[in-house]
């Protein structure tokens, strides 16, 4: 049954960022064909960098805990450039 769980639990997870990362790509073209402006386009593109962050977290740490090694050692590099900035 925990490893249900685990497989639902990271498929909104990275379902969750699809979405967050489509939200940003439709803001950028905005941006490109000039429908908004690039204050109003980065405001509201660092209002989900942080969210973004903060679920990609989680994912690395339930592939841990879960035991996952691959994935999480696949994901390892993306936490820790963004650990970084």
């Amino acid at each position: 049954m925990a490893e249900v769980l685990y497989w639902i639990s990271t498929f909104v997870l990275i379902l969750t960022l699809l979405c967050i990362l489509g939200y940003q790509l439709i803001l950028l073209v905005d941006l490109e064909f000039d429908y908004i402006n690039p204050y109003d386009s980065t405001s509201r593109i660092n209002q989900v960098v942080l969210p973004e962050f903060i679920i990609h977290g989680i994912f690395c740490f339930t592939n841990l805990i879960a035991g996952h090694w691959f994935i999480f050692l696949l994901s390892l590099p993306f936490l820790y450039y963004n650990l970084r900035l």
